[in-house]
């Protein structure tokens, strides 16, 4: 590898320089970021995370052995281990009314013991994600198959699961931000916030959704503003399919390497255009593959409370084609309505989203990714550059919104359900870099580490008093508070 500080050519123009050396601040907050996900992969009690216990019966169909579901009446999934399942149906039910709730330690060795009366197995139904690509939970299932190789209990082995699923995510991240040619601070305050260490401390495929969108983004701008050499350019297209594979979504977030202005011969706009057809064919490929049918299931809705199906794709795509002003009124109505949710779970929203941070930490994150922007990318873009970077993340913004009416929505709904603010997370270093001045302000990097030290500080400590030491109400909305100063300093179970 060159100096750091040379330069490369590529078509006779002069190319981005590589980033600067990590400095001992980035390395002391990406050990802090470790330490979090580590931290929440024991301290979350099981299937604490959004869905989690959808993608831990998905995680378990892939060990052994099925990628396809099956219909069983209104039901889709497969035939699982009842050992296994029990540990949520019975032991951990995420299914609860409304009253405090509190984990002990007890219950974990409780269901360790209860496998020996579990015999045969018992049918799955998983509807959420039985579309999704198996490639998402590979970690996972790898992780519950090593527990059962150890011969430990059902309950351990959905710790092994979480354990190898958190220490993927975390090398794809590694791996981004040893990659990214600039804007590392943006990638890092985007990772320091806790929902990414929370999600990614679990079972949920979010841990690889997350990893490869920022994996994805680093080798897209890598690729664009340098030498596209033989092993950068067989990652980019391997990665593209993968990131596709997620969720279809986000495969237009590798357009950001694409260039402002480009040498007519620089053939790297077509390798990334090519990266982005392998996506698309190998999203297209599995669509095919799965059967391509969508499992519809019941929801809760947002506006009446009224439980109700969601509507099958393509009768929601024609009532959207047929008014496709009113779909729009709908989007900006719905975001309008629904931003600050989302802020609040880009963030840090715990549980089922049921649990806040203390209110001052959601401040405290905004100082922190403003001193992430004020470390500067390194490297200078004109305002076109930079107008395009937004573009793309606004697009891809678009694309996630459209995809949840369209699969997550009732029929005909004037209103947009189960968009959650962490779909986002892949995009926001984007637009971080983006807003970046080309220099570090003075002080930033200091402010920067100390806003992120206290906001992991309070996260973990969060976490483990909702969860195990005062409890906490699964319920939707804003739990109402006595005291302003309760609820800016104090998590919400204890408002």
């Amino acid at each position: 590898m060159r100096n750091e500080r040379s330069r490369f050519q590529s078509g006779g123009s002069a190319d981005m320089s590589f980033a600067a050396p990590w400095s001992p601040i980035e390395t002391l907050l990406l050990a802090l970021l470790c330490a979090a996900t580590l931290f929440f992969t024991v301290i979350t009690p099981p299937f604490q995370a959004p869905d989690e216990n959808q993608h831990y019966m998905k995680a378990l169909a892939l060990a052994q052995g099925d990628v396809l579901t099956r219909q069983q009446g209104e039901a889709t999934g497969i035939d699982l281990p009842r050992a296994a399942l029990d540990i949520h149906a019975v032991d951990f039910p995420t299914d609860v009314p409304p009253i405090l709730r509190r984990f002990d330690r007890t219950q974990i060795a409780a269901s360790a013991q209860a496998d020996a009366g579990r015999s045969g197995t018992a049918f799955a139904d998983f509807p959420n994600v039985a579309s999704y690509a198996p490639s998402l939970y590979a970690p996972g299932a790898l992780g519950l198959m090593l527990g059962k190789a150890m011969g430990l209990p059902w309950i351990n082995a959905f710790y092994v699961g979480r354990l190898v699923n958190a220490l993927s995510g975390l090398l794809l991240l590694i791996t981004a931000l040893r990659l990214l040619p600039f804007g590392r601070n943006a990638l890092l305050a985007t990772a320091l916030l806790p929902t990414f260490a929370y999600q990614t401390g679990s079972l949920s495929p979010d841990a690889v959704i997350n990893g490869l969108g920022f994996l994805g983004l680093a080798l897209t701008l890598r690729t664009g503003f340098m030498t596209a050499t033989p092993a950068r350019s067989a990652a980019l297209l391997v990665t593209g399919p993968l990131l596709a594979l997620c969720k279809g979504v986000y495969l237009p977030l590798m357009a950001a390497g694409l260039r402002w202005q480009q040498h007519r011969r620089d053939l790297r706009p077509g390798l990334i255009l090519g990266a982005m057809a392998l996506g698309a064919f190998a999203f297209v490929g599995w669509m095919h593959y799965s059967g391509g049918s969508q499992a519809l299931y019941h929801i809760q809705s947002r506006r009446t409370g009224e439980t109700m199906m969601t509507a099958p794709l393509g009768e929601q795509l024609k009532i959207v084609l047929h008014d496709p002003i009113n779909y729009i009124r709908i989007l900006v109505s719905s975001v309008t309505e629904r931003a600050p949710v989302y802020a609040l779970q880009i963030v840090g929203r715990f549980g089922w989203n049921a649990i806040l941070l203390p209110l001052v930490a959601y401040q405290l994150a905004a100082l922190m990714l403003g001193a992430g922007v004020a470390n500067g990318i390194g490297a200078r873009f004109g305002m076109g550059q930079r107008l395009w970077w937004l573009a793309v993340a606004a697009g891809i913004a678009l694309l996630i919104e459209t995809a949840m009416y369209l699969t997550g929505t009732p029929l005909g709904a004037d209103y947009i359900q189960g968009t959650q603010g962490r779909y986002f997370l892949p995009i926001l270093p984007l637009v971080l870099i983006a807003l970046s001045p080309a220099g570090p302000v003075r002080g930033a990097q200091k402010l920067f580490a100390i806003t992120a030290i206290l906001l992991a500080t309070i996260a973990a400590a969060t976490v483990f008093d909702s969860f195990w030491i005062h409890g906490f109400v699964t319920s939707d909305g804003m739990p109402p508070h006595g005291s302003i100063g309760r609820a800016l300093l104090l998590p919400s179970p204890r408002w």
